[in-house]
């Protein structure tokens, strides 16, 4: 007799974080280490996008890399050393901090080869992931740990065997920095059904203000996609693409869209780069008090100067 009390579990089990880029905006600070190493706070922003990961039950994450990146795979190793003289300090706080890296999820590393677009980056995931469906997290995007969006697709991808993106309403200013979406309207104000994509599109071509967020759950028939598809924008081998095929009925599953209305920092951008330690130092358990202090007589300070000037 089965036991209608057991939950079942998501077939969703691994995810995949390309991390291949060459962090070209944030020059000269990346030109020797991992943009993805760049500090939120006290920690790289990869680290943050590993524990989503594992807190939506994704406990085997792949990260594709590209070259010079080595600081990644070291930070996700154990440091005997350093661990080592912690515990001869009785450090037990800091010597935590050191095992939540390492400890976090079972960390695998794959280098891409060639820059040839976020499409073949995902599509090196083949081997790894296998025919199973998986999530993909750009580790630009950071989602508020308070907001979580993974689960949320995980779900939606069980119950209705699809492909599953994340979506964000962007001003109209906005569009033609993201993958914009084409979508029908559901029972559902916060899950749209996607009929087509477009990557970056001009303001008055863009079917919507839906953009593409870095959030994926995706089904193994996207590899034979990625496979066979040309070139697109900037000579590229483009995911938004392969996602319009399957969007377009061209495949074996619809694609569905959760519309994220939490809280998003793009960790890609220098600007919002520097808002992210700002909004997550405020609320940071050490730091907090001290920094929004700071905060507030700053933007005191700030207004004054603007006001005299």
């Amino acid at each position: 007799m089965s036991d209608t009390n057991v939950t079942k579990r998501s077939t969703v089990t691994k995810a995949v974080v390309p991390a291949a880029g060459l962090g070209t905006r944030f020059l000269p600070a990346t030109k020797a280490m991992p943009k993805e190493m760049l500090p939120i706070v006290d920690k790289p922003a990869i680290q943050y996008v590993v524990e989503e990961a594992a807190a939506a039950g994704l406990g085997d994450v792949l990260i594709i890399t590209g070259r010079n990146k080595d600081n990644l795979l070291n930070h996700f190793d154990s440091v005997p050393e350093l661990e080592y003289t912690l515990e001869r300090k009785g450090d037990e706080g800091k010597l935590d901090k050191v095992h939540e890296s390492s400890e976090v999820a079972d960390v695998h590393f794959l280098r891409q080869g060639q820059p040839l677009g976020l499409g073949h980056a995902v599509g090196r995931a083949r081997s790894h992931v296998g025919h199973e469906s998986f999530a993909v997290l750009l580790g630009d995007d950071l989602i508020d740990p308070r907001d979580p969006l993974l689960t949320r697709m995980i779900d939606e991808h069980d119950s209705r065997g699809a492909t599953v993106i994340a979506l964000m309403e962007v001003p109209a200013e906005s569009v033609h920095l993201y993958g914009c979406a084409a979508v029908e309207e559901t029972n559902d104000p916060d899950v749209v059904r996607v009929t087509g994509l477009i990557e970056k599109p001009a303001a008055e071509e863009a079917p919507s203000n839906l953009a593409v967020i870095g959030r994926y759950v995706l089904r193994p028939e996207l590899f034979d996609i990625i496979d066979e598809l040309p070139p697109g924008r900037g000579g590229e081998i483009q995911l938004t693409d392969a996602l319009n095929y399957l969007a377009e009925g061209k495949g074996e599953g619809p694609v569905y869209g959760v519309i994220f209305r939490g809280r998003r920092y793009d960790t890609g951008d220098r600007a919002d780069w520097i808002k992210a330690n700002v909004l997550l130092g405020v609320d940071h358990e050490e730091l907090g008090d001290e920094i929004s202090e700071w905060v507030l007589g700053f933007a005191d300070q700030l207004r004054a100067q603007r006001t005299e000037s």
